[in-house]
């Protein structure tokens, strides 16, 4: 299997794979199956045998469910696992229900995801997104607090602009910002990956097949019940033309002998030394795949295509990553 390449996570940060693991697909998070406990450790443990030693949850991933996981899979081998947390967001029932960034709140949630993580200290601690509802002070000042007293080692975000990355950044540097990034999905690019690179803040860009539309295996109409009927872009004549603009994405793959998913997490990759794709995965048969991703190349025409055809705003509609 291939060796994972390391970078620092932000330009003072630890040492981590190129690669990380997203751990929220093994819990059930909106009230669809759980998978395989077994299995999910079992993927857990090869990627950390690979040298994925980036390992994402968050405390609310099936209400502390993925955090008990991850700490069942690094039991025993603390060292090999670099442990990001998400904190803040509250479910009831399965449904979202809102955030609570309350500096008493956050002292609480460390607490007992170090308890089901079976770990000390938490590697890098980040809320989940920042909706003004807590100053902003309070809310990084309290993890900076934390990092003081030893439970938490570097200070992540989430899904935040590029005037609070400068702000947070200001209160207490911040290692990694936590964000979605696809060929579909580059809006970013305008202002906040730039920020990023400028403070010097390492990126981990998850839903890089832009939530399957990137897969080549999603198909027009989708099904009633399928929960990516939900938003714009996956509907009526925005789904289709979508889909003809995967088209390009699919070809190339078939040219290059690999997968359109690989190609998305490669073009990911590509970005950026700075730039690390996380990628879910809750079955050992899909490591190989991800890993081999890692080491596709692009040639200067075939970035071009795919940036052209891919350029911001030509897919049409908009999810969740839109808000």
């Amino acid at each position: 299997m291939t060796t994972i390449t390391k970078i620092n996570l932000g330009e003072n940060g630890p040492l981590v794979s190129k690669l990380g693991l997203g751990c929220m697909r093994m819990s059930s998070v909106w009230g669809g199956p759980v998978n395989d406990e077994k299995e999910s450790i079992a993927t857990i443990q090869s990627a950390l045998d690979s040298g994925i030693n980036f390992l994402n949850t968050g405390d609310f991933y099936g209400a502390g469910h993925n955090e008990l996981l991850v700490g069942k899979a690094i039991k025993g081998r603390r060292d090999d696992a670099f442990i990001s947390v998400k904190f803040g967001a509250i479910f009831h029932n399965g449904q979202w229900v809102g955030l609570d960034l309350h500096p008493n709140a956050i002292k609480n949630f460390i607490n007992y995801s170090l308890v089901r993580l079976g770990i000390d200290t938490i590697d890098l601690y980040q809320p989940c997104r920042l909706d003004n509802s807590v100053p902003m002070e309070d809310v990084i000042g309290t993890v900076a607090d934390l990092i003081k007293e030893g439970k938490v080692r570097y200070l992540g975000v989430s899904e935040i602009t590029a005037d609070q990355l400068r702000k947070a950044n200001s209160i207490h540097p911040i290692t990694a910002l936590e964000i979605g990034y696809s060929l579909a999905d580059r809006q970013i690019e305008s202002d906040l990956l730039p920020t990023a690179k400028e403070l010097g803040v390492g990126v981990v860009a998850f839903a890089n097949t832009a939530e399957g539309l990137l897969t080549g295996e999603m198909k027009a109409p989708l099904a009633a019940d399928d929960y990516h009927s939900h938003f714009s872009r996956f509907q009526g004549e925005n789904l289709i033309k979508n889909l003809e603009k995967v088209e390009v994405l699919k070809a190339m793959a078939r040219e290059k002998g690999f997968t359109p998913t690989q190609l998305a997490i490669a073009w990911v990759n590509a970005q950026g030394d700075h730039i690390m794709p996380l990628v879910s995965m809750s079955r050992r048969s899909r490591l190989p795949e991800n890993i081999q991703a890692m080491e596709i190349a692009f040639s200067a025409a075939e970035l071009n295509i795919l940036n052209t055809n891919f350029a911001s705003g030509a897919i049409l509609g908009g999810t969740y990553l839109q808000r």
